[in-house]
């Protein structure tokens, strides 16, 4: 099995497109996004367009998008008709995807993960940590040729926090600029981030955030545009026509459940870099079809690829598998009986065979979480996160299953549920995809040794996470691939208030340990805060982590210039396509379908 294995010890803060993925949906190694913050320190340039010499290699048929013969179109499929492309809403990893290749924030990130120049040409910091300048470069439109200026981010920016938009990650990206608070009750204008002129951004903080350039590189943060927002609502994100864009494609035709075909946008400060005339996005639905359509060349790319294949693709030279910063878990709804008594929840999480759900029914792609913070976070220090929590030892003795299921009964009955007597039968929801539906009939199994009733609810990708979002489930699968390697971006997840706390939990002493995160100069104790909020959580067990995420996927070597980041998106803006590759023209690029995400 070839592996391209990308460091995930980061010094750098990385910052792609979205989602969370969420998980998911979606900040320090900290030191390495300061890089940017140091106060003397301003990041100048217009060598993003370097960007465009990396490296990495790596449908069924519809009506042919209207494109001229002999365009180099690159057709891929990372996922399914996405819930949303609005840069505010999304919180789920294929439409960051999407987000990534026709949007550009203020920063963006280079293929080693740093930070780099994007709208913003340079920026500056003042020596409080507290005031941000970003420069914005000359000249920069609109992908239907209209001017973009600073202004435009500040209504961008005032609209995530605006509560009747409802965005998930305003907390996590906007709450450390002064006047949150007061923007997120409907005061917009309370918002600290002002237009000095067209070209010059200024943001002011509550408190340092060494993270922030990251922020100004997040999908959530990109521009969009007011006009076209207030003449459509809702809907300007549902359509090409009305879907107007700033980064280097834009959407030219959106055949729901079939493609999604980005053209090459001229209007882009660095066209003269990017080599394809577009990219077909393939919503393939069911994996079976995406292989199928990756083993006739009418595809280059798959991410979602049939789990019973893997062992026949050991040692293929096109089968990828990168570790990537996330965790695999379950979210239990903490404002329902009996999943607001902690000793249920955390008899729930024991009784789980962590080790043979990774490497039996994951087939090894994944690996067992003993914490909910795994491999890739950065401490304060510089240091694998993972390795200062709970004085180094795991939270879950992830070799010991034998225990830990008699010390799931044993909390089972404290709660009152003596082999499981009394308790309710109970729902476990899932999008089937990749291993999502074998680990749910597992769980039917393992909580069944406790005598539970479990049921499984198998829920279409485009309703699975509004209906988890708005806690419209028992139990359910989640997951989340980090945006930036500061913990902080997964642990502001179980805040009370966040967008993205799918499991409602509400704990008091971990908001206190998370706001203390957020307001320290401190870096030791801004570190020991963070543990302490992973200790309340795995103690109370607010969620339950399952397994570490690695991406796998199928890429052909004809595919040159792209890259896959431990942030679980694919990097095709600058890449190009070998001569004589599948795809090299509009008419091989065409193809129909939709595909599941695996968050």
């Amino acid at each position: 099995m070839k592996k391209r294995v990308i460091a995930l010890m980061l010094a750098v803060t990385m910052v792609i497109g979205l989602s969370a993925c969420g998980g998911g949906n979606s900040n320090s190694g900290s030191n390495d996004a300061a890089e940017s913050t140091d106060a003397a320190d301003t990041t100048e340039g217009d060598d993003a367009a370097d960007a465009a010499e990396t490296t990495d290699s790596s449908d069924e048929s519809a009506e042919a998008p209207a494109t001229a013969s002999g365009e180099k179109i690159l057709s891929v499929q990372v996922g399914p008709d996405p819930e949303t492309i609005d840069p505010a809403l999304n919180s789920a990893v294929d439409g960051g995807n999407m987000l990534l290749h026709s949007f550009e924030c203020l920063l963006t990130v280079d293929q080693d993960g740093k930070l780099a120049p994007g709208q913003a040409e340079s920026w500056e910091t003042s020596e409080d940590g507290l005031t941000w300048t970003f420069h914005l470069r000359d000249g920069l439109k609109w992908s239907d040729g209209s001017d973009l200026t600073a202004n435009d981010f500040v209504y961008s920016w005032k609209r995530v926090c605006d509560p009747m938009v409802a965005a998930p990650y305003a907390e996590t990206v906007l709450s450390m600029v002064e006047g949150y608070d007061k923007a997120i009750e409907g005061d917009l204008d309370a918002l600290q981030v002002a237009a000095e002129d067209d070209s010059t951004l200024v943001v002011t903080l509550n408190a340092p955030c060494s993270y922030f350039g990251s922020l100004a590189a997040f999908a959530t943060l990109s521009p969009v545009q007011q006009a076209t927002i207030e003449a459509n609502g809702d809907a300007w994100a549902t359509s090409a026509e009305t879907y107007i864009s700033n980064g280097p494609f834009y959407i030219s035709e959106w055949v729901p459940g079939s493609y999604i075909l980005m053209s090459k946008n001229p209007n882009y400060w660095n066209a003269d870099a990017i080599k394809l005339d577009g990219i077909k996005w393939n919503l393939i639905e069911d994996a079976n079809a995406s292989y199928s359509a990756y083993q006739t060349g009418e595809v280059l790319m798959i991410k979602d690829v049939p789990t019973e294949e893997i062992p026949s693709l050991e040692g293929n030279a096109d089968f990828y598998v990168d570790p990537i910063i996330g965790t695999y878990y379950l979210s239990v709804n903490t404002q329902r009986e009996p999943f607001n008594d902690a000793k249920v929840r955390k008899a729930l999480s024991l009784a789980i065979d962590r080790e043979y759900v990774a490497d039996t029914l994951m087939q090894g792609t994944y690996s067992a979480a003993s914490n909910f913070m795994g491999p890739g976070w950065i401490d304060t220090d510089g240091s694998q996160f993972m390795d200062n929590a709970n004085g180094g030892q795991p939270y879950i003795d992830v070799t010991n299953h034998e225990a830990n299921v008699e010390e799931a009964k044993k909390l089972l009955a404290e709660a009152g549920y003596p082999d499981g007597e009394g308790f309710p039968s109970i729902s476990y929801s899932t999008n089937d995809a990749g291993y999502h539906k074998v680990v749910a009939e597992y769980l039917q199994q393992a909580w069944g040794e406790l005598g539970i009733d479990l049921t499984v609810d198998i829920v279409e990708w485009a309703s699975f996470t509004p209906m988890r979002r708005n806690g419209d489930y028992d139990s359910a699968r989640n997951g989340w691939v980090g945006d930036y390697s500061d913990p902080s971006n997964m642990l502001d997840l179980l805040y009370s208030t966040n967008g993205n706390n799918d499991g409602k939990f509400n704990n008091a002493d971990y908001d206190a340990a998370m706001e203390t995160s957020r307001t320290t100069l401190d870096a030791a104790e801004r570190s020991e805060a963070l543990h302490t909020a992973e200790d309340i959580l795995m103690e109370e067990t607010g969620c339950i982590p399952v397994a570490y995420y690695n991406d796998f996927w199928l890429q052909s070597d004809k595919i040159t210039g792209s890259w896959h980041s431990p942030y679980g998106y694919w990097y095709f803006m600058y890449a190009d396509i070998a001569d004589g590759g599948a795809a090299d023209t509009a008419a091989d690029a065409v193809e129909d379908g939709a595909a599941d995400t695996a968050e």
